[in-house]
């Protein structure tokens, strides 16, 4: 196994590479200029059509529009906004929240353009079941040129769908599973294995009626979940608002300079602060993967742009709003670079032997420190002291976590602490008065790191409004996921496949939930499907994007000269 995810994270740095992160910056700004700034209308125009007010009942398709953006909604606003940018902000530091601003930005005029292709080349054979996406754009567009041209239509179209199962079952599913997961069992105790099971029974319950109800459902927890969340984060800010200022300037200021270590926050580099920046709100809003046009496929409309307008909306609620006040929560509380939780009830030593580096400290959870009334040491509970190590790619040295996991017996109940090998050439992080820095850290990892700034602001807040929101957002991802999934797999191989993708989507968030030990495992795993999804997505944008900017550019044209109606006022 640890071979496979060896060769994973080798793929990975190949697949996002400067050169994927530059090349989705260049096509976000081309299509920006290109399209004429579509920005604008996404949030003029945009705002109009969601609200109905051109909505035609006689049109094709399942879902109104409003359904159709809350459905890729529903997969975007997820455990990305509160692990993901928990996860961002702690491995790239502040600046990564100024990258995810420019990849929010950019992708509304890039998605705008994926979903207009997709709506121009989608199959409404049935009308009130169609299938769209990027495998329908290429196929329907360079594969009716015949010869050589089909069979490289029909494979991307075929390598779309592959990367986008991957993604599917890592990122959008047992991602979402696992933290949810992680997350019940620190603040209740809740078995992980429970969580999965309740998870995919409610999930199951939902996709088993098809678009027309997961259109429904995210109709009714979109709105919800985002409103209880915005409202909880807006209270936390307004607590801590004679923070922001310095805080946005130090946004801006780590998102072009390193960040020195500080408490629990290691340090990070501008290249992490971009990469981390751009991937997870990549991950969040996904912009260039080609996703969101399958669920907007299934909106009710004869004007391909229109819907290509209302997912434009996309970016900007996810990322914009969402994710930002995330991270300005985790960043405003100082859940980031947060102090020790404490120290441990015995002697913690460094022994270097012959080279070696060996740590000692108690392993018996009696000497793990006091924790808040709101959070408490479960098993599989993680916690870490920051130790000074050599710099393995130059000279000097840097910060690095050194883990340790909470054990129990057979009854569930914590009783050791097993212990990572020290690195070679560890040694204790010096504090200003020249002394060693022996303080233990709980490790908050993704979603438990953004309910626990949620608690330095309202003690028991994080809670219980974090893990509803956590249940939420990762239900409704969830549901979308699978409905991407499903797509897939009808156009590899037709609707005869549905049932049994729909049972292995199922069982696999179970195991994800149980069988995954942390989320960097499931991070290499979402991060492939991510980058081999875009890569075939964006390629076939990029062939075909020239036919989308002009139905924007005719659209917008006739939408000036007043020719489209207010069919709400009928």
């Amino acid at each position: 196994m640890q071979f496979i995810m060896d060769q994973i994270t080798k793929l990975n740095g190949l697949l996002w590479g400067p050169w994927t992160l530059y090349g989705l910056l260049l096509a976000g700004i081309v299509f920006t200029i290109w399209t004429k700034f579509s920005q604008r209308t996404v949030l003029t125009h945009g705002v109009a059509v969601t609200r109905g007010k051109f909505d035609d009942p006689g049109d094709p398709g399942a879902i109104n529009h409003f359904q159709a953006l809350s459905a890729a909604l529903s997969a975007t606003i997820g455990l990305g906004n509160i692990g993901g940018v928990a996860i961002a902000i702690s491995i790239g530091g502040p600046g990564a929240l100024f990258w995810m601003w420019v990849v929010g930005f950019l992708g509304m005029s890039l998605k705008t353009v994926e979903i207009t292709l997709a709506m121009m080349h989608r199959d409404t054979s049935d009308p009130d079941d169609p299938h769209g996406g990027a495998m329908w754009v290429i196929d329907r567009t360079l594969g009716q040129r015949g010869g050589a041209a089909k069979i490289f239509a029909r494979f991307a179209g075929s390598l779309f769908c592959i990367t986008m199962l991957i993604m599917t079952m890592a990122g959008g599913n047992m991602f979402q599973t696992w933290n949810v997961a992680d997350l019940t069992l620190n603040y209740f105790g809740v078995p992980k294995v429970a969580t999965g099971i309740v998870l995919a029974v409610v999930v199951g319950l939902v996709i088993i009626g098809g678009i027309k109800r997961i259109g429904r459902v995210a109709g009714r927890i979109v709105p919800l979940m985002c409103v209880l969340y915005l409202a909880a984060g807006l209270a936390v800010l307004a607590i801590n608002i004679q923070h922001l200022p310095g805080i946005l300037l130090l946004v801006v200021k780590s998102a072009f300079s390193p960040v020195e270590a500080t408490g629990a926050f290691v340090g990070a580099t501008t290249w992490l602060a971009f990469t981390w920046g751009l991937k997870r709100a990549l991950f969040s809003n996904e912009a260039g993967l080609g996703s969101a046009p399958i669920a907007h496929s299934a909106a009710k409309t004869n004007e391909p742009a229109r819907e290509g307008v209302v997912g434009g909306m996309g970016p900007f609620i996810d990322t914009i709003c969402i994710c930002t006040l995330t991270a300005l929560v985790i960043l405003s509380t100082g859940a980031w670079n947060r102090g020790p939780t404490g120290e441990l009830a015995g002697e913690l030593q460094l022994i270097t032997d012959n080279g070696q580096t060996r740590f000692v400290a108690p392993t018996s959870t009696d000497a793990l420190p006091e924790l808040p009334p709101s959070d408490s040491w479960s098993v599989g509970s993680t916690l870490f002291v920051v130790v000074d190590v050599p710099n393995p790619e130059g000279e000097g040295r840097l910060h690095k976590e050194l883990m340790g996991r909470v054990e129990g017996d057979d009854l569930g109940r914590p009783t050791t602490i097993a212990w990572d090998e020290a690195p070679a050439g560890a040694d204790w992080v010096l504090g200003a008065d020249g002394l060693p820095q022996k303080g233990v850290y709980k490790n908050y990892v993704g979603a438990s790191l953004t309910s626990h700034a949620f608690d330095r602001a309202f003690p028991g807040l994080g809670k219980w409004l974090v893990t509803l929101a956590s249940w939420l957002f990762a239900i409704s991802t969830m549901i979308s996921w699978s409905y991407y999934g499903e797509q897939g797999m009808i156009y590899l191989g037709g609707k005869r496949t549905v049932l049994p993708y729909k049972v292995v989507f199922l069982l696999l968030a179970i195991v994800g939930s149980v069988f995954v030990e942390t989320t960097r495992e499931l991070g290499d795993m979402s991060d492939l499907g991510a980058g081999l999804m875009l890569w075939a997505n964006m390629i076939i944008v990029v062939i075909v994007g020239g036919g989308a900017v002009r139905c924007l550019d005719d659209y917008t044209k006739r939408l000036k000269a007043g020719e489209f109606h207010d069919h709400a006022a009928k």
